[in-house]
């Protein structure tokens, strides 16, 4: 009597191709699908930004509140500008955490590629991981940065308004900026090497045009529009209106928000149709 036995299973089969030009095409599930990862590379990330620093975290207060100082004696008491009725200092530094937090993240997002070259070019996983932890690791540097504003709060007697509860809204929206200009440029710096230089003049640029060292109500009332094309007005405005509850978040903060959706679609998109390619050009 023979006993037969069922032919062997065939082993699973992989396909490797270009991903097709539909909205699917972000990758989204693929990132969500490596969330372990992600947090590995957060997790790596932060103590690489501390290996071997005397001050450790303390670098994420002593920035914001230098150029606080700086800000307070060039603009507050040099230049006076006006402070929506709060101390310099306050409105100042309210300013900079964002803002600090958004030009650290940008510059580790734009190189993050690029500095993880090996990782590129042995083992495939979603690149756009690599940005993404880039500007969640900032997120740290923030929270700190958050307590000392609070300190400084009770320092000057202010009691924060009614409408803090808005401000993980403002983070998140600070976050998504980061991330979107980070994929266009990450994917950029890959390709040409002059990003990783352009970069700091960008940040640079950008700030002069960011309400940081003085109020948005300063802009011609006819340029409100335009100036609000800049993502991160909206960002500053809402966390000084957030916080200190003045001055009246501006209808224009809207369409800051339109823009950063804007943007990240278009970041998504470009990064996934250049994704392919960066093994071979790093």
């Amino acid at each position: 009597m023979t006993v037969s036995h069922p032919p062997p299973a065939a082993p699973p089969v992989i396909h490797i191709a270009a991903t097709p030009p539909s909205w699917r095409a972000f990758g989204l599930r693929q990132m969500l699908a490596h969330h372990e990862l992600l947090y590995f590379l957060v997790l790596r990330m932060i103590k690489l930004r501390y290996k071997q620093t005397a001050f450790g975290a303390g670098w994420a207060v002593l920035q914001p509140l230098l150029a606080m100082l700086a800000f307070t004696v060039v603009f507050g008491r040099f230049a006076r500008l006006p402070s929506e009725g709060v101390p310099y200092a306050v409105f100042a530094y309210t300013a900079l955490l964002p803002w600090t937090y958004f030009a650290n993240a940008l510059t580790a997002a734009s190189n993050s590629l690029v500095d993880n070259e090996r990782m590129l070019t042995k083992v495939y996983f979603p690149r756009a991981l690599l940005p993404l932890a880039a500007v969640i690791a900032g997120l740290l540097d923030l929270a700190i940065g958050t307590l000392v504003l609070f300190g400084l709060l009770a320092a000057y007697g202010i009691v924060p308004s009614a409408n803090i509860w808005t401000l993980p809204g403002f983070v998140l929206l600070a976050i998504l900026t980061a991330v979107a200009a980070g994929l266009w440029l990450a994917a950029l710096n890959v390709r040409y090497r002059d990003v990783r230089h352009a970069v700091p003049f960008l940040i640079q640029f950008w700030l002069f045009v960011t309400p940081v060292a003085y109020a948005s109500s300063l802009v011609p009332r006819h340029l409100q529009a335009w100036y609000a094309l800049n993502p991160m007005v909206g960002v500053v405005d809402g966390f000084r209106w957030a916080i200190l509850g003045r001055p009246a978040l501006p209808a224009t903060a809207a369409l800051s928000a339109c823009v950063v959706v804007a943007l990240l679609i278009g970041g998504l998109s470009y990064f996934r149709h250049t994704e392919r390619t960066f093994a071979d050009v790093i």
